[in-house]
């Protein structure tokens, strides 16, 4: 993965909804954004870190969300760049929505009802399917798709 530069972190915060709502730390993301001349530096410097070694590190709540955008941003690259997904896979991507995949269902239905075919659905709640993973799996998963180096060196 590559590094985060400070341009990057201001481009994210700046995309940060306003708002004066916080969670348990009490940083409201408004207050984020008003201290980014301040925070710039020492957060470039930890995202850094946290992408270099991929282990959980201790962020406020309020700048979880800037981490978590630029792990998705390398992510969703590399998917996109090496055409990984499939064009029927809709979560977490860009100009994708669960209209457009409601809509393809939807759509894929109506035509076999038309075409006089038989049409069943089993569908599963993988709510927490997350929670089931089995991490050294996932990481060679991970590695297959060419995600691999600091980021997946545990």
């Amino acid at each position: 993965m590559t590094p985060v530069t400070a341009n990057e972190i201001k481009n994210i915060i700046k995309s940060l909804k306003l708002k004066n709502s916080h969670v348990y730390d009490e940083i409201p993301p408004r207050i984020v954004k008003i201290s980014l001349p301040y925070i710039i530096s020492p957060l470039t410097y930890l995202c850094n870190k946290a992408v270099t070694n991929y282990r959980p590190i201790s962020l406020f709540t309020s700048f979880s969300k800037i981490f978590e955008k630029v792990i998705y941003k390398r992510l969703d690259n590399h998917m996109i760049s090496n055409n990984i997904l499939a064009k029927e896979h809709y979560g977490f991507r860009s100009n994708t929505s669960t209209e457009k995949a409601i809509y393809q269902l939807t759509n894929n239905i109506l035509k076999a009802l038309d075409n006089k075919y038989l049409v069943g659905g089993i569908f599963c709640d993988l709510t927490k399917a997350f929670d089931c993973v089995d991490h050294d799996i996932l990481l060679g998963k991970l590695e297959f798709y060419g995600i691999k180096g600091n980021a997946n060196n545990l």
